[in-house]
């Protein structure tokens, strides 16, 4: 019984307590922290809330010319006239790479350079043999499509 009592007693107290069950804005005023309270309308169901402004629209942007097959690519693989990407087993231990041939044109630093970016696009491992770069694994539609999308003229995949 004593616990109820005590509990009975401490909402008594808190009830007489200033400022019990009053809203945080009428304590700051009391203690002279918050600006005098200013009227507020009250919105009334008659009143309709402003209609957002319409959105400008904008014209559509002009459609880029289709591309012509007698144009060539545009990109750093663009001297490359046929890149080959196709897949091999024998010679590596048993491990499957994917060799990218024709990139002769761009000479030493220039198949180091794709490699380089292969190795980063694609997330593997791929080293320089010769003019040749050599993918870790089984990459040849992945190879082929970074291939097409920097800019190489023809890609073709072997097997």
């Amino acid at each position: 019984m004593a616990r109820k009592r005590d509990r009975d007693e401490g909402r008594k107290n808190a009830a007489e307590t200033p400022g019990f069950g009053s809203t945080l804005g009428d304590l700051l005023r009391a203690k002279g922290l918050a600006p005098p309270e200013a009227p507020v309308e009250a919105p009334t169901r008659e009143t309709a809330p402003p209609e957002p402004p319409a959105p400008a629209v904008a014209p559509p942007p002009p459609k880029a010319a289709p591309a012509s097959a007698s144009r060539a690519p545009e990109g750093p693989l663009s001297p490359c006239a046929k890149v080959v990407a196709r897949r091999e087993r024998k010679g590596h231990g048993g491990k499957t790479v994917t060799r990218v041939e024709g990139l002769a044109a761009l000479g030493a630093a220039g198949v180091d350079d794709v490699a380089r970016r292969l190795r980063k696009a694609l997330g593997c491992g791929a080293t320089v043999e010769g003019d040749d770069v050599l993918v870790q694994g089984d990459q040849v539609d992945r190879v082929a499509e970074w291939l097409e999308r920097e800019g190489a003229r023809k890609v073709v995949r072997g097997t």
